[in-house]
């Protein structure tokens, strides 16, 4: 089995990965970021003109930048400036350093990063109700971060990337709550007004204090810098 029925302290049905389904978890993680860094190369081949890199050189270093993302990007989803009782949160800019491979290395990289992430939140903090819920929570919703590689090339591109990305999360996010979560509704609300509201809240207050730190001059020359080390 790759998972088990669990009941949680709300008297929730939940989906609990196994041991062997932990197993093949980190396989799919270890396999995204492969991916991922295929895509990198690619998006590198076809822009080493503008940034002098060779191409087939960068494996590594891709590999170790969008692994180093998800890693400090789980750590900060765990750092909760506020947590809502029926899931939600606003964290210390994990969605930021989550959009940060599709910055660095285009489209394709970044969905495969985002992919990667929402698959290891999957198996370190679980909470699915239905399965197709996993779908929607954990990888269309933290797949969407890597669209912020589609204006790596152009001007305040990281800016456009995360509020582009942040979007199609939370386009994902109010599917999902729609979907899996109307019971929750508050009183006297329809379903759809109430996960555009509840979704909105949390992920687009984190979206306004990472758009407030993206434009400190400071923090956008220090990631350049990070970028320029990415990929020369």
């Amino acid at each position: 089995m790759l998972y088990k029925v669990v009941v949680n302290e709300w008297e929730e049905t939940t989906y609990v990965p196994t041991t062997l389904g932990n197993v093949l978890l980190a396989a799919a993680i270890a396999i995204l970021l492969l991916v991922a860094v295929f895509f990198a190369r690619s998006y590198a081949r076809r822009h080493k003109e503008d940034s002098g890199v060779a191409s087939g050189k960068l494996t590594v270093k891709q590999l170790a930048f969008c692994a180093m993302a998800i890693a400090l990007g789980t750590v900060l989803a765990n750092i909760k400036l506020f947590h809502f009782p029926t899931g939600g949160s606003i964290t210390l800019l994990s969605m930021l350093v989550c959009c940060l491979p599709g910055y660095f290395f285009g489209l394709g990289a970044g969905i495969m990063t985002g992919l990667a992430y929402g698959v290891l939140q999957l198996l370190i903090d679980p909470y699915v109700l239905y399965p197709m819920q996993l779908i929607v929570d954990y990888l269309l919703a933290f797949g969407a971060l890597g669209l912020s590689g589609i204006f790596s090339q152009t001007k305040n591109g990281l800016l456009k990337g995360y509020l582009t990305a942040v979007l199609g999360r939370y386009v994902f996010a109010v599917l999902s709550g729609c979907i899996f979560f109307g019971a929750y509704a508050w009183e006297g609300w329809g379903v759809l007004p109430y996960s555009l509201v509840y979704n909105g809240t949390y992920i687009f207050a984190e979206a306004a204090i990472s758009v407030i730190i993206i434009l400190l001059p400071p923090v956008k020359r220090a990631i350049g810098r990070i970028r320029r080390l990415a990929v020369e």
